[in-house]
């Protein structure tokens, strides 16, 4: 039986966060943590990473790791992390089966 990933990176993030990290020399490594506070509950946290720390799960798409930490992975366990463009902007994206609901503007969700 296969088991469905804990979350996931899309090759659209994956290439974003590539290109990012070249561009300020660091190592592909997203990190992606879950804070109190936003309009909803809870708001999500990206950022690059020097380091994998000891508890983190990991996943790969394209020689990018993104990272997240065990008290986070509750909260976005089966997300998927994307990379969109749109008239609007350009974000990151968590698609979260979670959230029962979030903000209008897309960065805040509860649970």
């Amino acid at each position: 039986m296969n088991e469905a990933p804990q979350i996931q990176l899309t090759p659209a993030a994956a290439a974003r966060v590539a290109a990012i990290a070249k561009r300020q020399g660091k190592q592909p490594i997203l990190r992606l943590a879950v804070d109190g506070g936003g309009c909803a509950g809870f708001q999500y946290r990206f950022g690059l990473a020097d380091s994998i720390d000891g508890g983190d799960l990991t996943a790969e798409q394209d020689g990018v790791t993104l990272v997240v930490d065990e008290v986070s992975l509750d909260l976005v366990r089966g997300s998927a992390v994307d990379y969109v463009e749109s008239l609007g902007g350009a974000a990151f994206k968590v698609t979260n089966p979670n959230a029962a609901s979030g903000c209008g503007c897309g960065t805040s969700f509860s649970v």
